[in-house]
This record gives C-alpha cells, sequence and structure tokens, in this order.
C-alpha cells in the first residue's frame, strides 16, 4: 500500500506532480538538490493552488489541506517513501546515480519510477540495484491537468510494480494505460509525425507558424503544434525526437528538425524560457 510519495526534481513537471499527490491525501515530498528550484516549485505550487480557490475549483480548506501534505527537501536522506517519482535531467547515467543513492536509504518495497518520455526504462531499470522495483511512470504537462499517464513495463519490472503503480495512477484522479518499453513509449511515438511534418512545412516556407497552429486547432485539435511545442519545451521536445530517431535506427521519416536544434541552441525553449516559437509575456 502506498501512503507516502517522493518525488525528486522541482522543475515544471516534478512540482506539478507533487501537487496532484499532495491534492490526492498523499504525504508527498518534493526534493531538489537545488534550493532555488525547490523554492521555485514550492512558489508554483502555492499560485497554481491560489488558482484552483479563487475560480472555486477547490475550497480553501482543500487548498490549505493539500499544502499540509507537502514537505520540501534538498537532502537525499529525507526521501524516504513507498514510491520515488523520478523527473530529473533526461540522462539515464543521472537518474540512475540518484536511484541507486535513494536504494541505499529506503526500505526493501520502496518502487523507483521514472518520468522519462524517451529513453528506455529498461537500460535505466538495468543500471539500478534493485531493477525489478523499477516501473516508468510518465505523466504529461501540465500535469495537474492531463490526465493520461503511461504506466511502462521494463523487461526486469516485476508484475506487481506495474499493477500498484496503475493503481496509484487512478487514485491520483488519473487515466492510466499500460504499455511496454519502446521507443517514445505510445504517445510520444505517435506524436513525432505532429510536431516534425509541422517543422517540415514551415521549413520548406509552405506556412507560417500561425497558420499552421490556427489549421490544427480548427481541425479539432485543443493545441496547434507549435504552441504544443512551447508549452512542452523545445528542450525536452527536441531531446524525445532525437531519442526516438536512434533508437528506431535513424528512419529519414523521424529526422529531427533543424529548426527546433536551433531553438534549443538559442535558449528560445518556449514559455519558460518567455520565447519559443511564440513570445511570451
Amino acid at each position: 500500500m502506498i501512503h507516502t510519495i517522493c518525488i525528486c526534481g522541482a522543475g515544471t513537471m516534478g512540482s506539478g506532480i507533487a501537487q496532484v499527490a499532495a491534492q490526492a491525501g498523499f504525504h508527498t515530498l518534493l526534493y531538489d538538490v537545488n534550493k532555488e528550484m525547490l523554492a521555485k516549485g514550492k512558489a508554483a505550487i502555492e499560485k497554481s493552488l491560489a488558482t484552483l480557490e479563487s475560480k472555486n475549483k477547490i475550497s480553501t480548506t482543500e487548498k490549505e489541506t493539500a499544502l499540509s501534505y507537502l514537505r520540501f527537501v534538498s537532502d537525499t536522506n529525507d526521501c524516504i517513501a513507498d514510491i520515488i517519482i523520478e523527473a530529473i535531467v533526461e540522462k539515464v547515467e543521472i537518474k540512475v546515480g540518484l536511484l541507486n543513492q535513494l536504494a541505499e536509504v529506503n526500505h526493501s518495497e520502496t518502487i523507483f519510477a521514472t518520468n522519462t518520455s524517451s529513453l528506455s526504462v529498461t537500460k535505466i531499470a538495468a543500471g539500478v540495484m534493485h531493477p525489478q522495483r523499477v516501473v516508468g511512470m510518465h505523466f504529461f504537462n501540465p500535469a495537474p491537468l492531463m490526465k493520461l499517464v503511461e504506466v511502462v513495463k521494463a523487461e526486469q519490472t516485476n508484475d506487481e510494480v506495474v499493477k500498484a503503480v496503475y493503481e496509484l495512477a487512478i487514485q491520483l484522479g488519473k487515466t492510466p494505460v499500460r504499455c511496454k518499453d519502446a521507443p517514445g513509449f505510445i504517445v510520444n511515438h505517435v506524436a513525432r509525425p505532429y510536431y516534425l511534418e509541422a517543422l517540415k512545412l514551415l521549413e520548406l516556407g509552405l506556412a507560417d507558424i500561425e497558420t499552421i497552429d490556427e489549421l490544427m486547432e480548427v481541425s479539432g485539435f485543443k493545441m496547434g503544434p507549435f504552441k504544443l511545442m512551447d508549452l512542452i519545451g523545445n528542450d525536452i521536445n527536441y531531446a524525445v525526437s532525437c531519442s526516438v530517431y536512434e533508437q528506431l535506427g535513424k528512419p529519414d521519416r523521424l529526422e529531427p528538425s533543424p529548426i527546433q536544434k536551433e531553438k534549443v541552441t538559442n535558449g528560445e525553449l518556449g514559455k519558460k524560457s518567455g520565447k519559443g516559437y511564440y513570445h511570451y509575456n
């Protein structure tokens, strides 16, 4: 039974997952080695809950209760929980290093979930001292709003771990879907053409950013590809494209866009940097 959840990484995704867990009534730890980032994560959660309160989507009591379930820590020795959900930088060796650190201070039944959007969960699990307890738990941004969670079974993952994480996602108010470990899992594999074809149209000069977004939204998509890339973060979106491209043997149809590469190089990451394909205040 899961009672305590520890989220590692206080960025947009990590703080969003922490908010979801606290609102669902779980004792929640949000960890980040960077105390400044931790403070930003705390402020983001407080602002988000205050916005929900102002819109009468939650009561003042519900807001205060959620905040009471949260603790913010910067020492790995404090990261003791029934499940660890890491949402840190997309590098296997860094994820493995952190999970092994946490395995040393946690009990023998602790589950280690990775929120990676594109890396192989099997490869991550292979480096962790308890690979059978490693699973993918891929939330989508923004975590408080997006319902889908991909529960990814690595080659080593115990079936009971998959079941426990699937049930946890339901308790968090999410809609979980089980999938096997594969490049891009389900959503990021299917979504690559949405981004890449839009970028190709722009590269060829066949349409501008605003026109492409408007046409896709009129066609029924909630958000055009360029607005969505800016929301996700061009660094993250580009990294996923590169990862899927590499893992699938570099097919021409999935080659990452030089336009997006340039955006990342220039630090034009989207909403979080104030500029991407659009400008933000």
